[in-house]
C-alpha cells in the first residue's frame, strides 16, 4: 500500500512540474486581466515611467482639436499591451512612431491594437489612474481679476504647493511596523510644518478626521469614483483648510490642508511621527467592495508625482490667519457639473 501511495504521489508531482512548465511558456498576462464571474479588475501594477507619461501627454495636447487627436491613455495602454506592462529605453521611439501614424490618419488605435490581447485591460486600468488628469478648464488671466481663459491640458496638480521645498524617493512597498507589520502603500514627501497641501484632482471629501495610523487625514474621491486620494499626517491643531468637511467639493489646485507629523496614536492630535511629511496615496476602485478590505488596490504614485511637478499650485498667505489660498482661481467643468447635479437633487427632493 505504501508503495502504491508513493507511486501516486510521484505521478502527481511530475504532472505539476509539467503543468508549471507549460503555463510558464504561455503568453504572460497582467493579474486579473482575465474576467471572472465578478467582472471587474482585481489588481493594477502601474509601472508607466515619467518619460512615457510626458511623451504621451505631449501628443495628446499637441493633437487636441485636430482631425486625428491622440489620446494619451490609449497611447500608454498600447505601449503596455505591446511590452507586457514593462516600460524601458525604447518607449519614446515607440510612442513617437505610434503618435505619428495616429495623428496623420495613417492608422487608428483600433487597427494598431487589433492583435494585442490585453489592450482593453490596460486601457481600463490606466484610465482608472489618469482619466481625471487632462482636459478642458478655465483659469484666471490675472490673480483676482475674475477674467478667465479657456485651456486644455494638465488639470491635476502636485500635492505640495509651489515654492515649498520637499524631498522624496520611491518608498512604495517598504515595511511598516506600527500596529502590525505591513507594506507602505503610498508615497512620503518630506517637508516643513505648515506647508500647504494641494488637491491633486477635483472631487469631494469622502473622509476627514483622525485615524490612528494617518493622524489627521483627508480622503478625496474623484467624481468618477475610481480614484481615492489619501493625504495623511497633517498638522497638529490646524490640519485642514477652513470650511472643509465631509462632502465638500474641491477643485484641483485648491489648498486642502497643511503638512505635519501627526499619527501613530489612538489619542487624537498627537505628533508620534518622527519626520514631518505628507503621506500621499492613490487607491483605485473598480467596484465598491474594493474600497476597504482585502481587495484594495493601491498603486505606486512615484512616477506620477514626478510628472505632476510640471503643474504646481501657487499659493499665498491669507493675512492675519493660518490659512493659505491658491493665487489663481481655476474653473473645472467637472466641479461645475457636480455642483449642478447636487443643486438639482436638493430642488427636487
Amino acid at each position: 500500500m505504501k508503495k502504491i501511495k508513493s507511486a501516486i504521489l510521484a505521478e502527481i508531482f511530475c504532472f505539476c512540474i509539467i503543468l508549471g512548465v507549460y503555463l510558464g511558456q504561455k503568453e504572460s498576462a497582467p493579474i486579473s486581466a482575465e474576467k471572472s464571474n465578478q467582472d471587474y479588475i482585481k489588481w493594477v501594477d502601474f509601472n508607466v515611467s515619467y518619460e512615457a507619461l510626458c511623451a504621451a501627454y505631449q501628443w495628446d495636447v499637441d493633437t487636441y482639436q485636430s482631425k486625428h487627436p491622440v489620446h494619451w491613455v490609449e497611447l500608454l495602454a498600447y505601449l503596455a499591451a505591446r511590452n507586457g506592462g514593462n516600460f524601458g529605453k525604447g518607449d519614446l521611439k515607440a510612442i513617437a512612431a505610434a503618435g505619428e501614424m495616429l495623428s496623420s490618419g495613417e492608422t487608428t488605435m483600433e487597427e494598431l491594437t487589433r492583435d494585442l490581447k490585453y489592450y482593453s485591460y490596460y486601457k481600463e486600468a490606466y484610465g482608472a489612474v489618469l482619466n481625471g488628469y487632462v482636459g478642458e478648464y478655465e483659469v484666471e488671466t490675472e490673480p483676482g481679476s475674475g477674467r478667465y481663459e479657456k485651456k486644455y491640458g494638465l488639470k491635476a496638480h502636485l500635492p505640495v504647493a509651489k515654492g515649498f521645498p520637499y524631498s522624496d524617493y520611491d518608498d512604495f512597498g517598504v515595511s511598516r511596523s506600527y500596529g502590525y507589520r505591513r507594506q507602505h502603500l503610498g508615497h512620503d514627501m518630506m517637508g516643513q510644518i505648515g506647508t500647504p497641501i494641494i488637491a491633486v484632482e477635483s472631487g469631494y471629501v469622502e473622509a476627514i478626521g483622525w485615524n490612528q495610523y494617518g493622524g489627521w487625514r483627508l480622503g478625496i474621491r474623484s467624481f468618477d469614483k475610481q480614484r481615492y486620494y489619501y493625504y495623511a499626517h497633517l498638522r497638529q491643531n490646524y490640519p485642514y483648510a477652513e470650511g472643509l468637511a465631509e462632502g465638500s467639493l474641491v477643485t484641483a489646485g485648491d489648498v486642502i490642508g497643511y503638512m505635519g507629523h501627526t499619527g501613530y496614536s489612538t489619542t487624537e492630535n498627537v505628533n508620534n511621527i518622527d519626520q514631518v511629511h505628507l503621506h500621499f496615496g492613490i487607491q483605485l476602485i473598480f467596484d465598491e467592495s474594493q474600497k476597504e478590505g482585502n481587495g484594495e488596490i493601491w498603486i505606486n504614485p512615484y512616477q506620477l508625482i514626478r510628472f505632476l511637478r510640471n503643474n504646481q499650485s501657487e499659493t499665498e498667505k491669507v493675512p492675519d490667519t493660518k490659512e493659505w489660498k491658491r493665487v489663481r482661481d481655476m474653473v473645472d467643468p467637472a466641479v461645475v457639473e457636480e455642483a449642478k447635479a447636487r443643486e438639482k437633487i436638493l430642488s427636487n427632493p
